[in-house]
């Protein structure tokens, strides 16, 4: 499919010239991380490193992975002096453990939230904060509905479409964290409307770099009879003077592992 990714197939230009969004928001969840010099701190799905070279700015021993050998191979570009490796959120190991594990825009898309919760309480020492901020409940649905709606409209019912994402309720989380053993010392639900970059063409950049796995399985002419469909559904609520703008709910968590 062309110029269209999956979760561990990204299109790291397209992620880094159109989707700038994802860490620039995330410098604001910097500020609830706090690194400090000669702390160790591992960036949990770090994309191609803008994070994780903030976190080594700060004085921090930062270790960055990613699912994605793609973003992985950016990132070791972009900032060789800093550790990546190719890891899965749900599932990696620690040789030490650390400090604080950090997670912006990610976990989302760990499904096998359980594990992941498991994965990050392993790798910290006891006393060690995870702060993560990731799509929460109700996050982009109009979006969704409008892909579920048009695909619909092409003879594509919705329990034939994989949703790639996981966007929990606070409470739902947080359960999941507590039952682990972490203590939530913050937790908040928030909307974000996020403004997309390239003007008309904003929502379908989104589409191709982010939503994927609706599109799966259908041919070239499929995909560009869809998106046409999406943006006519969406406009009169999320395209305004000439911008889109994504309907997003995001969910930030600082818990301490007892």
């Amino acid at each position: 499919m062309n110029n269209i990714s999956t979760s561990n197939n990204w299109d790291t230009s397209l992620y880094e010239d159109k989707h700038a969004f994802v860490w620039q928001y995330g410098e604001d969840l910097l500020k609830l991380l706090n690194p400090q010099p000669g702390e160790s701190i591992l960036d949990l799905g770090c994309g191609t490193g803008q994070l994780t070279e903030k976190i080594a700015q700060a004085g921090a021993d930062v270790w960055g992975i990613d699912s994605a050998p793609a973003m992985i191979e950016k990132a070791r570009e972009n900032y060789p002096d800093i550790r990546f490796d190719v890891a899965n959120a749900a599932n990696f190991q620690v040789d030490k453990p650390f400090d604080a594990v950090f997670s912006n825009a990610v976990l989302h898309w760990v499904k096998e939230a359980d594990s992941a919760i498991a994965s990050i309480h392993q790798s910290l020492k006891p006393g060690g904060r995870f702060v993560a901020e990731f799509g929460g409940k109700g996050n982009v649905l109009a979006i969704v509905t409008a892909l579920y709606s048009a695909l619909e409209s092409i003879g594509i019912p919705q329990a034939q479409v994989e949703n790639p994402w996981y966007y929990p309720s606070i409470g739902e989380y947080a359960s999941l964290l507590e039952n682990q053993g972490f203590d939530i010392i913050y937790a908040i639900l928030f909307p974000r409307p996020t403004p997309l970059a390239e003007g008309e063409t904003g929502i379908a950049n989104w589409i191709k770099m982010f939503a994927s796995p609706f599109l799966a399985g259908l041919s070239p002419e499929q995909q560009i009879q869809i998106i046409p469909v999406v943006e006519e559904y969406l406009k009169p609520t999320l395209y305004q003077q000439g911008t889109w703008t994504a309907d997003y709910r995001r969910i930030r968590i600082v818990a301490v592992k007892v």
